[in-house]
């Protein structure tokens, strides 16, 4: 069978029985495709063993990109879990193939987190103009973003009636279709109270876009603001604070989790309240507790003599 249509069954197979996203979809999609680009359209399934996928790595890690030289060895690495997908896929049809377990993914150097502190997180969050609707709204969202460890795409996706403010908690749907609960601080739901107050439109969307040629579509409803506004609003907002570290929506949700850790909070509730499948994920944030371990020990090891 060749490749290619063995990916288009595949990649159905991901829509229909492993109800995954279409972005999961459209990005495995792209990396298999690296693999046609590399090997050429008349690949067969049986034609993937050791020494092709050996080749393929290495044409990999030789493709620069529009930005870079070469591609990180995490996007090689997106690369080989997209293709491990698809040759599991194949041993469930017994499709014979290079066996999944077969490919290794490469050893990447531990991710730098970086999150906010309080006198940061403050000044940030001080940079809304609260005379306008849309600081109310800014302000909103970086007291939820921080509140809640919510991913930026699982906040522009919310609806009004998503959340309950007087019980401070609902469900998001995250990666993978899954569904987890989500908790916000008395502070988050008061600002996200005030700024609904303040609104006077029926739009269905929690947040909603104030500027731009296109505000509303042709029932006069407001378009939902996308990821990319919000990302552009926290880095701006941080600029304004005099914050010279990099700052993104996911900073926010780094600065979350940090906080947890820092209080007390142990890794596995971590790991449920971020929506992450694997505690390993959750792991980046153990190097960051390291100074407050540190004076955990001294404050109550008290050695002999």
């Amino acid at each position: 069978m060749l490749f290619t249509r063995a990916k288009t069954d595949f990649l159905e197979y991901l829509e229909i029985e492993q109800n995954r996203s279409q972005k999961t979809i459209t990005n495995y999609d792209h990396y298999l495709t690296r693999l046609v680009d590399f090997a050429g359209d008349d690949l067969g399934v049986r034609d993937i063993d050791a020494e092709l996928v050996r080749k393929w790595r290495l044409w990999l890690n030789r493709l620069g990109t529009n930005v870079s030289d070469e591609l990180q060895k995490t996007t090689q690495n997106y690369h080989l879990i997209a293709l491990r997908s698809f040759l599991k896929y194949c041993a469930k049809r017994d499709i014979e193939t290079l066996s999944a377990d077969k490919v290794e993914l490469a050893r990447t150097a531990r991710k730098q987190v970086t999150f906010l502190n309080e006198d940061e997180l403050s000044r940030l969050f001080d940079q809304a103009d609260l005379s306008k609707l849309s600081g109310l709204r800014d302000r909103a969202i970086l007291e939820l973003l921080f509140s809640s460890g919510l991913r930026v795409s699982e906040l522009v996706g919310l609806d009004r009636d998503h959340i309950n403010l007087k019980r401070r908690e609902f469900m998001v749907r995250g990666k993978g279709q899954k569904d987890r609960p989500i908790f916000i601080s008395a502070e988050a739901a008061a600002w996200l109270q005030r700024y609904l107050d303040e609104r006077d439109d029926t739009t269905k969307p929690l947040f909603v876009r104030y500027s731009g040629r296109k505000t509303v579509d042709l029932s006069g409803n407001f378009h939902r603001l996308t990821a990319r506004s919000v990302q552009r609003m926290v880095s701006r907002y941080a600029l304004l604070a005099g914050i010279t570290k990099h700052v993104s929506p996911h900073t926010l949700r780094h600065s979350f989790a940090t906080d947890l850790l820092m209080n007390g909070a142990d890794l596995r509730s971590v790991q449920a309240m971020l929506g992450h499948s694997n505690i390993a994920t959750t792991q980046i944030y153990t190097h960051v507790t390291d100074p407050h371990l540190k004076s955990v020990h001294e404050r109550f090891h008290r050695p002999k003599g």
